[in-house]
């Protein structure tokens, strides 16, 4: 049974992320970061928790991320803050593929607004 309070949206193809590498979606009015790493594909809060820089500029170096501004890091998977100055955790988000397209599974919103996917 599917969870009504997600909405699976389609953000790209499997081919637009390169392994170890981020996307950047705004949706809803947020941004999220979309990632392909070698264990597969994960979404996450797209802004550090430690002083709000834009994740889909950082490092994927694995299974973590390095924020670009004070190379905080979080492990992708599960959004734990991994290296200081991050202390608290990135939000997870579920990913599924299905016809070679990557789709996230986000909150729902009432009006569901426009969707910009950035490499």
């Amino acid at each position: 049974m599917s969870d009504p309070a997600i909405s699976w949206l389609v953000v790209c193809r499997v081919e637009d992320i390169d392994e170890e590498d981020v996307l950047q979606l705004e949706y809803g009015g947020k941004i999220y970061a979309i990632y392909h790493t070698p264990s597969g594909f994960y979404a996450t809060d797209g802004i550090c928790t430690h002083e709000n820089a834009h994740l889909a500029g950082g490092l994927v170096i694995g299974e973590i991320i390095e924020c670009p501004r004070h190379q905080g890091r979080f492990h992708i998977p599960t959004g734990k803050a991994n290296g200081a100055p991050a202390c608290v955790n990135l939000q997870t988000y579920p990913t599924k593929i299905e016809a070679d397209q990557i789709h996230v599974g986000l909150p729902t919103f009432p009006c569901s607004g426009s969707v910009k996917v950035q490499s």
